[in-house]
């Protein structure tokens, strides 16, 4: 799949293809261009330009940038740009930004790998590197870009959601992508620690109490006082809001945070690990 391709395996991102795909030929038309001639105007070729207008390929943040001064929009095109970049990210990151977005905390707790939203670039990178069978080069970097993409929402300088977040210390001492990317990530780790708005903690190997074995999961506490669960397993994943089933991992959740390390004693820990990465 090309990286102008990615992103139309569903619905949604299709009717928002279909839609971006008749303003920009309603454009070009209005303005008594052909596709050959906007193509030249714009910079692209004639066959690019007829495959974004069919709705086949996905027009990148310059050509609608290019689109609408060449066509005198105004800014009517070119504010297309955010709803056509996400088209890039897969559904399912899609769906999980968007709750996100509506969350006032945030808990996750993960015995497998770093967080997705407290990865580096290179950590990602290296988590979705070892997928067996592997992604095309193309997937690769659009795993990546959704992955750094959700991120925003704990630099974000307005309505940020309190965050909790329990690793454990598997993750830490596990060298994904090598030694070198490994200590980026215990950065990464030490600085996001420190955030007012998140706690950090690690749930430690020598600890005989762990109830989270059964695997890795997340909990989105929403605006409008519902409770959203978030589970992963391999080839499968699962969002549920019955509040008996959220109720349970809840309560789950405080009894692995009880068992972790208080997040000053992770953090001296992240900081011990790092020196001897």
């Amino acid at each position: 799949m090309s990286d102008w391709d990615a992103g139309l395996e569903d619905e949604e991102a299709g009717a928002v293809m279909r839609t971006v795909s008749r303003q920009l030929k309603l454009w070009r038309e209005a303005a008594g261009l052909t596709q050959a001639e906007f193509g030249a105007a714009i910079g692209y070729g004639e066959e690019l330009v007829s495959s974004v207008e069919r709705g086949r390929r996905i027009p990148r943040a310059e050509y609608l940038d290019s689109a609408d001064a060449v066509l005198g929009a105004g800014g009517r095109i070119a504010v297309m740009k955010r709803d056509v970049a996400e088209l890039r990210y897969p559904k399912k990151v899609r769906d999980v930004k968007r709750l996100e977005a509506e969350a006032v905390e945030i808990c996750s707790y993960n015995n497998s790998v770093v967080d997705g939203l407290l990865q580096t670039p290179e950590y990602a990178r290296a988590v979705f590197g070892s997928r067996r069978p592997p992604f095309t080069d193309d997937e690769l970097e659009r795993q990546v870009t959704a992955r750094l993409a959700r991120q925003e929402i704990i630099s974000s300088r307005t309505a940020r959601p309190l965050f909790s977040f329990v690793l454990c210390e598997s993750t830490l001492r596990r060298l994904i992508g090598g030694r070198m990317v490994m200590r980026g990530q215990l950065e990464r780790l030490s600085k996001v620690a420190r955030l007012p708005n998140v706690d950090l903690q690690i749930l430690p190997l020598g600890s005989e109490e762990n109830s989270g074995l059964s695997g890795l999961f997340r909990l989105l506490k929403l605006k409008d006082g519902t409770t959203v669960g978030l589970s992963e397993a391999p080839l499968i994943s699962r969002v549920f809001c019955n509040p008996k089933e959220t109720t349970v991992l809840d309560m789950r959740y405080g009894i692995i945070r009880a068992q972790a390390l208080t997040p000053r004693e992770s953090l001296t820990l992240i900081e011990k690990l790092r020196g001897e990465t």
